[in-house]
């Protein structure tokens, strides 16, 4: 990779406002807010809305659609004819 080109990739904290959960991972994000991590050191802190700790998919209280009833009801409505 060509020198001083690429920005910085250092550990960062992503805390999930939606359930209140902290991810310590590494990015090239950075924040003016800090927080300090279990291992007492002070990490960025980079605020999301919605991470793996509070998506529907994630959790389980995803919704099915009902994709045969919408299939039905297109052949019942233009099918017959």
């Amino acid at each position: 990779m060509k020198p001083g080109i690429h920005p910085a990739y250092e550990p960062v904290v992503f805390r999930d406002s939606a359930s209140g959960t902290a991810f310590l991972t590494r990015s090239t994000m950075t924040s003016d807010k800090t927080i300090e991590w279990e291992d007492g050191r002070t990490y960025p802190v980079v605020d999301v809305e919605i991470s793996s700790a509070s998506h529907p998919f994630y959790t389980g209280t995803a919704r099915v659609l009902d994709t045969a009833g919408r299939v039905e009801k297109f052949q019942r409505r233009y099918g017959a004819r």
